[in-house]
């Protein structure tokens, strides 16, 4: 895909995770998940070495843990309910720093919480260290249809300049001395995004003429060849088959 698009959970670098081939690591990535989805709950050990192992990887790619803590935010809503689990949960109850919580509900919060962290760290740090451009291609090396790579590049590619629209009709708004803060105020922010709808869709078929007229017929030009050796996909695959091994050890010894 030939965007130059970066998004903000890019870090640019020349690590080795940088140099994998997107397709590895979002194979890597998927894989991974399943096998720390398949882990029992009950093995807690399993979880520590899959972070662990995150760690690692992160530190081989050169993501700093804070960064990738930061971008763990994006969690907090599901964390949230999560909570809630062992306050509202049925059956047997224990004390917890005074409360009674349910045991089965905690089994259900941990859950949550440890494969929903670690599947979320898994897909930041693969979006740290790949392009949203060699994501894309990554995604069609992997069979996914290339008329569903194709929306969500133009769709990163132009968030932003959707953004700056909505920006500069707000001020246009507010330079016209109408700040709409209440529910009954609403219609002014009714009419922004419906002018806002208007303008995007015109400005979609400028753009599509545009590259209709200089030879566009329905996919972008492929400006590297991301093929992925043998080597590579073992190297890449090596990471998910250890954490196959861990839940099948945490199975064995349930």
């Amino acid at each position: 895909m030939g965007t130059g698009h970066a998004h903000p959970l890019y870090l640019p670098g020349a690590s080795p995770l940088h140099r994998a081939r997107p397709q590895c690591k979002i194979a890597a990535s998927l894989l991974f998940v399943l096998a720390v989805v398949a882990t029992p709950r009950e093995a807690l050990w399993a979880y520590g070495l899959y972070a662990l192992l995150l760690v690692g990887i992160a530190r081989v790619g050169r993501v700093p843990l804070a960064f990738l803590a930061r971008r763990l935010v994006i969690e907090v809503p599901f964390l949230l309910f999560a909570v809630l689990l062992p306050v509202v949960g049925q059956g047997e109850r224990i004390e917890v720093l005074g409360l009674p919580l349910a045991r089965e509900g905690l089994w259900a919060a941990w859950n949550i919480l440890a494969k929903g962290t670690l599947g979320v760290a898994a897909s930041v740090i693969v979006a740290a260290t790949t392009p949203v451009p060699e994501l894309l291609r990554g995604l069609e090396r992997l069979r996914l249809p290339r008329a569903f790579t194709t929306v969500a590049g133009f769709m990163v590619r132009y968030a932003d300049v959707i953004a700056d629209e909505l920006r500069r009709m707000r001020v246009a708004r507010l330079s016209r001395g109408y700040d709409p803060r209440w529910i009954w105020q609403a219609r002014a922010v009714a009419a922004t995004a419906g002018a806002l709808f208007i303008r995007s869709y015109e400005r979609g078929e400028r753009v599509y003429l545009a590259m209709v007229s200089r030879g566009y017929a329905g996919s972008m030009p492929v400006l590297e060849d991301l093929a992925a050796s043998r080597r590579q996909w073992l190297t890449a695959l090596a990471v998910p088959a250890g954490a196959a091994l861990v839940a099948a050890a945490a199975w064995g010894l349930r």
